[in-house]
């Protein structure tokens, strides 16, 4: 199984629009981050987990070419607003399948009603199979388990993934006991650390240390991550040896 860091930067991406904190104009191409998404692939299965405003560039750049099916983790705009741009998918595919909390697909319905109209559709719109997440219930996509891993993003629910012994969280902030234990025995794992300061609804970099110690998987990626966080080189040297930042199209192998 592969993992391809689509995006790793927070909502707004690095370089920030009109910014001039040094990291928005470093020359070191792991310091531009697009808004935060993961493609998960082998021979036999393609998902991608969510599609936020750089979907179609972040598509090209990896060179997809089959998505088995969409998992979105909550609703914020960094995470959906690219939902249009999966229409090259249906064109070849069909319907696409589209798996989040049952909020999550009610938001998605309001913004973009044209993707979910039933009558009098336009035959260009972006066409989904909507289903339902429920936490405590493993789902299955083209024969892979996936098993969702509830968190909270201040006061609002996230979904995380947990598929085979890779792991993704982003936009988490606390996570209960429950959920921790299903986190248990991995070989990858994903999460967001926003920056070195405290932030109300993301992990800082030491809550995501001190988290990742508690899980204690055999690798870990920092991820959503923001231009205060410093320059990659920087910060990567003061991470501990199995912990990583990662960058937009790292892939890893699992």
């Amino acid at each position: 199984m592969k993992v391809y860091f689509l995006g790793t930067g927070t909502s707004q991406g690095i370089p920030v629009i009109g910014s001039d904190d040094p990291v928005c104009h470093s020359a070191d191409p792991r310091d531009t981050r697009l808004r935060v998404s993961v493609w998960i692939h082998a021979d036999e299965f393609s998902l991608v987990i969510d599609c936020g405003p750089d979907f179609r560039q972040q598509m090209l750049a990896s060179r997809c070419r089959r998505i088995d099916a969409l998992l979105f983790t909550h609703e914020h705009a960094d995470h959906t607003a690219g939902i249009d741009d999966i229409r090259p998918f249906n064109f070849r595919q069909g319907n696409l399948p589209i798996f989040a909390h049952r909020r999550v697909l009610d938001n998605l319905k309001r913004r973009f009603d044209y993707v979910f109209e039933t009558e009098n559709r336009y035959p260009g719109a972006p066409s989904v199979k909507a289903v339902e997440v429920q936490n405590n219930r493993p789902f299955s996509v083209a024969g892979q388990e996936i098993i969702p891993i509830d968190v909270m993003h201040g006061n609002l629910q996230v979904f995380g993934y947990r598929i085979g012994d890779f792991a993704y969280l982003t936009d988490v902030k606390t996570i209960a006991r429950p959920e921790i234990e299903k986190l248990r025995n991995l070989k990858v794992l994903v999460v967001n650390a926003l920056r070195e300061e405290p932030h109300d609804t993301h992990f800082n970099l030491a809550e995501a240390l001190d988290f990742i110690e508690t899980i204690k998987p055999e690798r870990a990626y920092l991820t959503h991550i923001s231009h205060r966080m410093g320059f990659h080189a920087d910060v990567e040297k003061r991470l501990p040896a199995h912990v990583f930042l990662a960058y937009d199209n790292l892939e890893i192998t699992i």
